[in-house]
C-alpha cells in the first residue's frame, strides 16, 4: 500500500481503556507505517472519536490540537477523587446529594462562556520541566495556574438521583473533569466524571467514525478508503484556490504568489472571496490539494504546507 493510498484522517472510536498513544500504536501495526499521529489527546477511560492522521495528513495537526470538541457524559456527586474522574481514589467523604434541575441549570449557565479553568493534577501539564500526572503519582506538592477556556454551550439532560448527565461544547485545552469537579466544589458535595464520550472534533463526526477492528478489516478487504477522510476533505471551511500549469509548479517549489496574479479562490465557479483569509487551501486541476498557503500581507500568500 503506497503512501497515497492510506495518507488520510481516520475517525477511530477509540473504546475505554487505551491512551491515545495505544491507538497511535494500533494504527500504525495496522497500516504498516510510522507516519502516523493523532489531533489531540483523549483520556484512557473516556471513549469516542479520535481523529488519527497517517501519511501526509500528520502535517494536519497544527490546525486542529486547539479545535472545538464536544462530548456527552455523566458527572457523579457525592464526592472527588485526586483524578477527578471513576478512575482515581476518593478524595473526600461520600455526602448526600439533593439536586434539582432548575439549580444545575443555573450552575451550568454560571459555567458556560469564557472561563478560568485550573486542570486536574493528574494531567499532562508541565510543572518545572515535568508532567504534572508525574508529580501527582509521586505525590510532590505542587500548584498549576488556571488558564482561559471557552465553554460555548453546557445543556443538563437528566438527573438520576446523584447523577447528572450532560452534553457540552468547548474549546481546545477544555478539561472536562475540572468541569465536573468544579461543579462538585460549587455544590459543596464534591463531584468526579463517570462516563465520558467524545463526539465531536472540529468538522469531525460521530458518523465517520471507525472501530480499529475495522479499519483491519478494510486495509485486508482493500476498501481503506471508506475508512478515511482524504487530504481534500480536511479543513472544510478553508477558502480554496485553483492553480494550473506554471502556477501550480511555482506553489510546489514553494514560492509566495498573489492572488491577482495567479488564480483566485472560486476560479471557475464566477465566485470571489469575500474577505482576506488567513490560509488558503490550493488545489490543482484535478481537484487534488497541492498546499496550505498562509497570508503574508495583502494580496501576497505563502505555501506554507506543500504535498509533494
Amino acid at each position: 500500500m503506497s503512501e497515497q493510498d492510506f495518507s488520510g484522517v481516520y475517525i477511530i472510536d477509540k473504546p475505554a481503556g487505551i491512551t491515545s498513544h495505544d491507538v497511535v500504536a494500533r494504527v500504525r501495526k495496522i497500516l504498516n507505517t510510522r507516519q502516523v499521529g493523532h489531533f489531540g489527546t483523549l483520556d484512557p477511560f473516556a471513549t469516542g472519536l479520535l481523529p488519527v492522521s497517517a501519511g501526509k495528513a500528520t502535517r494536519f495537526a497544527q490546525f486542529y490540537l486547539k479545535s472545538r470538541k464536544a462530548y456527552a457524559g455523566v458527572i457523579q456527586f457525592g464526592f472527588s477523587t485526586d483524578t477527578y474522574d471513576a478512575t482515581g481514589k476518593a478524595t473526600s467523604d461520600p455526602s448526600p446529594v439533593a439536586m434539582d434541575a432548575a439549580h444545575m441549570n443555573t450552575l451550568f449557565q454560571e459555567m458556560t462562556g469564557r472561563i478560568l479553568q485550573t486542570p486536574p493534577p493528574f494531567s499532562a501539564k508541565r510543572v518545572d520541566g515535568k508532567r504534572a500526572y508525574e508529580l501527582a503519582r509521586q505525590q510532590k506538592p505542587f500548584e498549576l495556574e488556571p488558564v482561559e477556556v471557552e465553554i460555548y454551550a453546557l445543556e443538563l439532560f437528566g438527573i438520576e438521583q446523584d447523577r447528572v448527565r450532560f452534553a457540552v461544547e468547548c474549546s481546545g485545552g477544555t478539561y472536562v473533569r475540572s468541569l465536573a469537579h468544579d461543579l462538585g466544589q460549587r455544590l459543596g458535595c464534591g463531584a468526579h466524571l463517570a462516563e465520558l464520550r467524545r463526539t465531536g472534533v472540529a468538522e469531525f463526526r460521530e458518523s465517520q467514525a471507525v472501530t480499529l477492528e475495522r479499519l483491519a478489516a478494510a486495509v485486508e478487504e482493500g476498501t481503506i478508503a471508506s475508512c478515511k477522510v482524504p487530504l481534500e476533505a480536511l479543513l472544510p471551511d478553508c477558502p480554496e484556490l485553483v492553480v494550473r500549469g506554471r502556477e501550480e509548479q511555482s506553489v510546489r517549489h514553494g514560492r509566495h504568489f498573489e492572488l491577482a496574479q495567479a488564480a483566485r479562490p472560486g476560479r471557475g465557479t464566477g465566485q470571489e472571496p469575500a474577505r482576506v483569509a488567513n490560509i488558503l487551501k490550493v488545489m490543482n486541476s484535478d481537484r487534488k490539494l497541492v498546499a496550505i498557503a498562509r497570508h503574508v500581507a495583502g494580496a501576497v500568500y505563502h505555501p506554507d504546507l506543500v504535498l509533494v
